[in-house]
């Protein structure tokens, strides 16, 4: 079987003379997609991006956590080992996260209207949900 490419087909590949050949790995660069579109990726996953609301805790709830808090500063010296779960509300959009720091209790800035984990993690008391801990 005779094709017009017959004179053509087993010539061996035309090497160049003034540079050198590309590597796989740059050629394959060269074809790589275009991402043109980056900046919408990050918006449509920060709109598909879960936060939940804050809390509106009850009369009892309060009362249940402002005689933890007094217990807490009692027993300060002790240093009590906590978990306290609180709000963080989230800064791009509507809502926040609940956010549990475990460790001991520092101290009690009761101007601030914080408390100081072990850990230097800042806790405003007025998003405190929940705590627990050993002296309870």
């Amino acid at each position: 079987m005779t094709g017009p490419y017959d004179d053509i087909i087993n010539l061996p590949h035309p090497e160049p003379k003034t540079h050198p050949r590309m590597s796989i790995s740059a050629r394959a660069a060269q074809f790589a997609p275009f991402a043109a579109l980056t900046p919408y990726n990050d918006e449509v996953k920060e709109a598909t991006r879960i936060t939940h609301e804050k809390p509106e805790l009850d009369e009892t709830i309060k009362y249940i956590l402002n005689e933890r808090l007094l217990l807490l500063k009692k027993n300060l010296n002790n240093k009590p080992q906590v978990n306290i779960t609180f709000f963080v509300p989230d800064m791009k959009k509507a809502g926040g996260a609940y956010v549990i720091s475990t460790g001991f209790v520092k101290k009690i800035k009761e101007y601030e209207r914080l408390i100081v984990m072990s850990d230097e993690t800042l806790i405003p008391i007025d998003a405190i949900i929940n705590i627990q801990g050993k002296i309870f």
